[in-house]
Protein backbone atom coordinates (compact mmCIF):
# COMPACT_ATOMS: atom_id res chain seq x y z
CA UNK A 1 0.00 0.00 0.00
CA UNK A 2 1.14 3.25 -1.13
CA UNK A 3 0.59 7.00 0.41
CA UNK A 4 -0.51 10.12 -1.96
CA UNK A 5 2.62 11.91 -3.28
CA UNK A 6 3.16 14.63 -5.56
CA UNK A 7 4.45 14.14 -9.12
CA UNK A 8 8.10 13.96 -7.86
CA UNK A 9 7.59 11.59 -5.42
CA UNK A 10 7.42 13.53 -2.15
CA UNK A 11 4.60 12.41 0.39
CA UNK A 12 1.77 14.51 0.70
CA UNK A 13 2.68 15.30 4.35
CA UNK A 14 -0.28 17.09 5.43
CA UNK A 15 -2.73 14.06 4.01
CA UNK A 16 -0.51 11.48 5.45
CA UNK A 17 -0.49 13.19 8.92
CA UNK A 18 -4.24 13.87 8.67
CA UNK A 19 -4.60 9.90 8.41
CA UNK A 20 -2.86 9.55 11.48
CA UNK A 21 -4.17 12.20 13.51
CA UNK A 22 -7.56 10.91 12.67
CA UNK A 23 -6.85 7.54 14.37
CA UNK A 24 -4.64 8.70 17.30
CA UNK A 25 -5.88 7.90 20.87
CA UNK A 26 -3.21 9.38 22.40
CA UNK A 27 -1.42 13.00 21.48
CA UNK A 28 1.18 12.54 18.77
CA UNK A 29 4.96 13.96 19.66
CA UNK A 30 6.27 15.73 16.43
CA UNK A 31 8.90 13.85 16.44
CA UNK A 32 7.04 10.00 16.31
CA UNK A 33 4.73 11.79 13.60
CA UNK A 34 8.03 12.96 11.80
CA UNK A 35 8.82 9.15 12.33
CA UNK A 36 5.63 8.21 11.23
CA UNK A 37 6.17 9.94 7.98
CA UNK A 38 9.26 10.29 7.48
CA UNK A 39 10.10 13.72 7.02
CA UNK A 40 12.16 16.08 9.42
CA UNK A 41 10.63 17.25 12.30
CA UNK A 42 10.84 20.98 10.98
CA UNK A 43 8.86 19.88 7.99
CA UNK A 44 5.75 18.48 10.33
CA UNK A 45 6.09 21.36 12.27
CA UNK A 46 5.00 23.59 9.23
CA UNK A 47 2.22 21.18 8.03
CA UNK A 48 0.80 20.81 11.49
CA UNK A 49 0.36 24.58 11.67
CA UNK A 50 -1.19 24.78 8.49
CA UNK A 51 -3.98 21.89 9.32
CA UNK A 52 -4.42 24.11 12.51
CA UNK A 53 -5.25 27.11 10.29
CA UNK A 54 -7.20 24.86 7.74
CA UNK A 55 -9.70 23.64 10.25
CA UNK A 56 -9.55 26.86 12.04
CA UNK A 57 -10.80 28.53 9.07
CA UNK A 58 -8.22 30.60 8.47
CA UNK A 59 -7.48 31.64 4.94
CA UNK A 60 -10.95 31.69 3.66
CA UNK A 61 -11.12 28.07 4.46
CA UNK A 62 -14.57 26.04 6.45
CA UNK A 63 -14.03 26.02 10.07
CA UNK A 64 -14.65 22.32 11.02
CA UNK A 65 -16.38 21.00 13.72
CA UNK A 66 -13.04 19.94 15.19
CA UNK A 67 -9.55 21.09 15.91
CA UNK A 68 -6.12 19.96 16.00
CA UNK A 69 -4.90 20.95 19.46
CA UNK A 70 -1.54 20.82 21.57
CA UNK A 71 -1.61 19.03 24.73
CA UNK A 72 0.82 17.29 27.06
CA UNK A 73 3.57 18.41 24.79
CA UNK A 74 1.68 16.48 21.50
CA UNK A 75 -0.97 17.12 19.25
CA UNK A 76 -4.44 15.25 18.83
CA UNK A 77 -7.93 15.77 17.17
CA UNK A 78 -10.55 17.26 19.44
CA UNK A 79 -14.29 17.89 19.01
CA UNK A 80 -14.56 21.76 19.56
CA UNK A 81 -16.02 22.63 22.66
CA UNK A 82 -19.25 24.69 21.21
CA UNK A 83 -19.46 21.36 20.36
CA UNK A 84 -19.71 18.95 23.29
CA UNK A 85 -23.31 19.07 23.95
CA UNK A 86 -24.58 17.70 20.30
CA UNK A 87 -22.20 15.33 20.14
CA UNK A 88 -22.80 14.17 23.92
CA UNK A 89 -26.19 13.59 22.28
CA UNK A 90 -25.67 11.86 19.26
CA UNK A 91 -23.30 9.47 21.51
CA UNK A 92 -26.06 8.68 24.28
CA UNK A 93 -28.61 7.79 21.84
CA UNK A 94 -26.24 5.07 20.33
CA UNK A 95 -26.47 2.54 22.62
CA UNK A 96 -27.95 -0.88 21.27
CA UNK A 97 -26.78 -3.18 23.84
CA UNK A 98 -25.44 -4.04 27.24
CA UNK A 99 -22.14 -3.70 28.83
CA UNK A 100 -19.83 -6.45 27.56
CA UNK A 101 -17.81 -8.38 30.10
CA UNK A 102 -14.00 -6.62 29.04
CA UNK A 103 -15.49 -3.52 28.90
CA UNK A 104 -17.14 -4.05 32.83
CA UNK A 105 -13.73 -5.23 33.46
CA UNK A 106 -12.44 -2.27 32.47
CA UNK A 107 -14.74 0.38 33.68
CA UNK A 108 -13.89 -1.21 37.46
CA UNK A 109 -10.61 -0.74 37.21
CA UNK A 110 -10.76 3.01 36.00
CA UNK A 111 -13.54 3.19 38.79
CA UNK A 112 -11.87 1.93 41.65
CA UNK A 113 -7.93 3.07 40.37
CA UNK A 114 -8.70 6.44 38.92
CA UNK A 115 -6.87 8.58 38.01
CA UNK A 116 -5.52 6.02 35.75
CA UNK A 117 -3.22 5.63 32.62
CA UNK A 118 -4.44 3.48 29.27
CA UNK A 119 -0.98 1.65 29.77
CA UNK A 120 -2.01 0.91 34.05
CA UNK A 121 -5.00 -0.56 32.57
CA UNK A 122 -3.77 -2.63 30.15
CA UNK A 123 -1.66 -3.83 32.77
CA UNK A 124 -3.90 -4.71 35.36
CA UNK A 125 -5.62 -6.70 33.18
CA UNK A 126 -3.08 -7.95 31.00
CA UNK A 127 -4.54 -7.35 27.79
CA UNK A 128 -4.55 -4.60 24.99
CA UNK A 129 -7.65 -2.11 26.35
CA UNK A 130 -7.78 0.35 23.33
CA UNK A 131 -10.71 -0.23 21.61
CA UNK A 132 -12.49 -0.89 25.09
CA UNK A 133 -11.16 3.10 26.36
CA UNK A 134 -12.70 4.29 23.12
CA UNK A 135 -15.91 2.75 23.46
CA UNK A 136 -16.27 4.07 27.05
CA UNK A 137 -15.28 7.55 26.52
CA UNK A 138 -17.51 7.42 23.25
CA UNK A 139 -20.51 6.27 25.72
CA UNK A 140 -19.34 9.14 28.06
CA UNK A 141 -19.00 6.83 31.01
CA UNK A 142 -14.85 8.01 31.18
CA UNK A 143 -13.34 11.39 30.64
CA UNK A 144 -10.06 12.64 30.23
CA UNK A 145 -9.14 14.07 33.20
CA UNK A 146 -5.10 15.46 32.62
CA UNK A 147 -1.98 14.46 30.60
CA UNK A 148 0.89 13.63 32.47
CA UNK A 149 3.25 16.44 32.08
CA UNK A 150 6.52 13.63 32.14
CA UNK A 151 5.10 10.77 30.59
CA UNK A 152 2.55 12.16 28.47
CA UNK A 153 0.17 9.92 29.17
CA UNK A 154 -3.93 10.47 29.17
CA UNK A 155 -5.14 9.90 33.14
CA UNK A 156 -8.58 8.78 32.89
CA UNK A 157 -11.83 8.81 35.19
CA UNK A 158 -15.49 7.82 35.85
CA UNK A 159 -18.44 10.77 34.66
CA UNK A 160 -21.42 11.84 36.15
CA UNK A 161 -23.42 9.81 33.75
CA UNK A 162 -22.02 6.79 35.30
CA UNK A 163 -22.91 7.04 38.83
CA UNK A 164 -25.95 8.05 37.53
CA UNK A 165 -26.52 4.66 35.85
CA UNK A 166 -25.32 3.01 38.23
CA UNK A 167 -27.58 4.52 40.89
CA UNK A 168 -24.77 5.94 43.39
CA UNK A 169 -23.91 9.55 44.27
CA UNK A 170 -20.44 8.80 44.52
CA UNK A 171 -17.03 6.38 43.78
CA UNK A 172 -17.13 5.71 47.19
CA UNK A 173 -19.78 4.29 47.10
CA UNK A 174 -18.93 1.26 45.10
CA UNK A 175 -18.42 -2.03 47.34
CA UNK A 176 -14.61 -2.74 48.45
CA UNK A 177 -12.73 -4.81 46.86
CA UNK A 178 -11.97 -8.03 48.99
CA UNK A 179 -9.74 -7.60 51.89
CA UNK A 180 -7.77 -10.70 50.70
CA UNK A 181 -6.03 -9.47 47.42
CA UNK A 182 -3.38 -7.46 48.36
CA UNK A 183 -4.63 -4.36 46.12
CA UNK A 184 -7.09 -5.04 44.32
CA UNK A 185 -5.91 -5.60 41.00
CA UNK A 186 -6.58 -9.58 40.96
CA UNK A 187 -10.21 -8.38 42.10
CA UNK A 188 -10.88 -6.06 38.80
CA UNK A 189 -14.27 -8.13 37.29
CA UNK A 190 -17.33 -7.69 36.80
CA UNK A 191 -18.53 -9.26 40.11
CA UNK A 192 -16.58 -6.58 42.09
CA UNK A 193 -18.56 -3.89 40.47
CA UNK A 194 -21.95 -4.69 40.45
CA UNK A 195 -23.02 -5.91 37.18
CA UNK A 196 -26.84 -6.64 38.57
CA UNK A 197 -27.17 -2.36 39.17
CA UNK A 198 -25.66 -1.25 35.92
CA UNK A 199 -28.07 -0.72 33.18
CA UNK A 200 -26.03 1.68 30.59
CA UNK A 201 -26.27 0.38 26.60
CA UNK A 202 -22.65 -0.32 26.16
CA UNK A 203 -20.51 -2.56 24.47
Amino acid sequence: MTVDTFDDGRVDIHRALEAILMVADEPQSLVNLATAVGVPVAAVRQAIEGLVDDYDGVNGTVRRGFELREVGGGWRMYVRGEYDDVVGDFVLAQNPSKLSQAALETLAVIAYKQPISRGSIASIRAVNVDSVVRTLLGRGLITELFTDSETGAINYGTTDLLLSQLGINSIDELPPISPLLADGTDGFGADAFGTDRVDTDVR
